[in-house]
């Protein structure tokens, strides 16, 4: 789905960039959101499998509240396994990257792992090039502006010697490819490993067990049919749950809330405008050969 930008019409309340897919020769996936009215920003996140880069360029900086606690940053990364953060802020003006986990730690120069589970400053990863790219950000007029020159940023810090292994890079291919309906010996066998050094080799790059991984692509799968008006059992039943009792266990984990409550109560408008405008989560990136 495609948001046109709403530069030319500052009397809307919440202004959308347009969402930049992956495309060739681009590294990351964004969209870019302001908010005109002065309403401030409450949004509630969780797990998605990427890994996310946020830049408020706006001034106000952001709030950030998680199972690391309470930070007050301009610019952050967080993981795959980052759990729910409550994020808000006064007027904020924000670029979203979503990077791909396995694409992350050549561009980041840490593994999704090394993450922690919580949200980094962005300035600890780039150092004083993380307040360059804020001023930069600001200073420019367009959203397609501001995405390329996040795009530049990161093709700065590409280090084609940091890399997850390539089996690791194929069993996350095929997970996000299969919807997360995989079977972990399966990836194991197909890339010449045992299950077990599969399993310890992805949790170590990636953050998250194969299985856990498998989980939450196919969560979010769920999540965005629900979204788009989907019933919960047709949800579950398309994305290859047991019954709609496993897909309300499986939010529970995941957000803390059932199907109904996180349509009806947790995503505001603004969440759901976000929502649709990023389409779906899923990175499309040809699948890497095994060497």
């Amino acid at each position: 789905m495609q948001v046109s930008s709403l530069d030319s019409d500052p009397g809307v309340e919440w202004e959308i960039g347009p969402p930049s897919g992956v495309v060739p020769g681009r590294r990351a996936a964004m969209i870019g959101f302001r908010d005109h009215s002065a309403s401030g920003l409450d949004l509630r996140v969780a797990d998605i499998p990427a890994v996310t880069v946020v830049v408020e360029f706006g001034g106000s900086g952001l709030t950030v509240e998680g199972p690391g606690g309470r930070r007050e940053l301009t610019a952050f990364v967080a993981g795959c396994a980052s759990g729910i953060m409550r994020i808000s802020g006064a007027r904020p003006a924000c670029v979203e990257a979503r990077l791909s986990p396995v694409q992350a730690y050549s561009l980041l120069g840490v593994a999704p792992a090394e993450l922690g589970g919580t949200v980094v400053d962005l300035a600890d990863l780039w150092g004083p090039r993380a307040a360059l790219l804020r001023e930069r950000l600001a200073a420019a007029a367009t959203w397609e502006q501001r995405f390329a020159l996040t795009e530049d940023f990161l093709a700065g810090r590409a280090d084609p010697a940091r890399a997850v292994d390539p089996e690791v890079a194929v069993s996350w291919h095929r997970i996000v490819s299969g919807r997360g309906q995989v079977r972990i010996g399966e990836l194991a066998e197909a890339c010449g490993w045992s299950r077990k050094r599969l399993w310890a080799r992805f949790d170590a790059q990636i953050g998250l067990t194969p299985k856990r991984a498998a989980m939450l692509v196919r969560f979010r799968h769920a999540v965005d049919g629900l979204v788009a008006g989907g019933s919960a059992a047709d949800i579950a039943a398309s994305c290859g749950y047991t019954d709609q009792s496993h897909l309300g266990r499986d939010m529970s984990s995941f957000v803390g809330v059932t199907p109904a409550t996180l349509t009806r109560k947790v995503l505001n408008p603004f969440s759901q405008r976000r929502h649709q405008a990023w389409g779906t989560f899923v990175l499309d990136r040809p699948e890497p050969a095994v060497r």
